[in-house]
C-alpha cells in the first residue's frame, strides 16, 4: 500500500480515537484499578481485531445487510454496557484498590473485548472507512489491505487508550475524592451512550416500520 494512504488513514483514524466516548470511559475506569489498564486496553484491542478480520472476510457486510443481526448486536452491546455502568456508578473504585481485588486480568479483559468488540458503530465505522482507502489496483489483494489499515487502528486505540488509563491512574491515585467523582463521572458516561445506542436502534425499527 503507499505510504500516503496509510498516513490519510492514520489522520482520520487518530482523529476518531481521541474523541471520548465508551473506550474512554473503559479506560478510566481500569485506571482507577490498579493494575487493571493492560488487561483492559488489551481486551478493547482483542475486539477491535475480531471488527478488522470480520470486515476483511466480507462477514460484516452480511451484518450490515441483514438488520436482524445488526440488531441482536446493537441491544447486547447496550444491554452490557448498561449493565457495567450502572455497576461502576454503584461502586465507584479507589485508587489502589484494583490492585488487591479478586477481579482477575482476564476478567477485563473480557469487558474490554464486550466493550468494543460488541459495538454496532465501531463495525459500521470499519466498513464506511476502510473500504474508501483500498483499491484494487494495489498489489496486495483488498482485504490484506483492510487487515493493514485495521492494524493501524489498532495501534491508535492502543497509544490513545494506554495514556487514558496510565494518566488516570496517576493523577487519580492522589485525589482520591476526584477519583471516585471521575469513576463515577465514566459510568454514567457508559450508561448514556448505552441509552443513545437503544434509543437510535428503536428509532430506526420505527422508521423501517413505516
Amino acid at each position: 500500500m503507499e505510504i500516503s494512504t496509510l498516513a490519510a488513514f492514520w489522520v482520520l483514524s487518530i482523529s476518531l480515537v481521541v474523541v471520548p466516548g465508551a473506550d474512554w470511559a473503559y479506560a478510566i475506569s481500569a485506571g482507577s484499578r490498579g493494575r487493571a489498564v493492560a488487561p483492559a486496553v488489551g481486551g478493547m484491542l482483542l475486539g477491535y481485531l475480531m471488527i478488522t478480520l470480520v470486515v476483511a472476510a466480507g462477514i460484516g457486510a452480511l451484518v450490515v445487510s441483514v438488520p436482524s443481526i445488526l440488531e441482536v448486536i446493537t441491544f447486547a452491546g447496550a444491554a452490557y454496557l448498561l449493565w457495567l455502568g450502572v455497576g461502576v456508578l454503584a461502586n465507584p473504585s479507589m485508587p489502589g484498590v484494583g490492585e488487591d481485588e479478586a477481579d482477575s486480568a482476564l476478567k477485563w479483559v473480557i469487558r474490554g473485548f464486550t466493550v468494543s468488540g460488541a459495538n454496532p458503530k465501531a463495525l459500521l465505522l470499519f466498513l464506511a472507512l476502510l473500504p474508501q482507502f483500498t483499491s484494487h489496483k494495489e498489489a496486495w489483494p483488498v482485504w490484506m489491505q483492510i487487515v493493514a489499515l485495521g492494524a493501524v487502528q489498532i495501534v491508535n486505540c492502543a497509544l490513545v487508550y494506554s495514556l487514558v488509563g496510565i494518566g488516570s491512574k496517576i493523577v487519580l491515585r492522589t485525589r482520591p475524592a476526584v477519583a471516585r467523582a471521575i469513576n463515577r463521572c465514566s459510568g454514567g458516561a457508559m450508561i448514556v451512550i448505552a441509552l443513545i445506542l437503544i434509543v437510535e436502534q428503536f428509532r430506526t425499527l420505527s422508521q423501517f416500520s413505516q
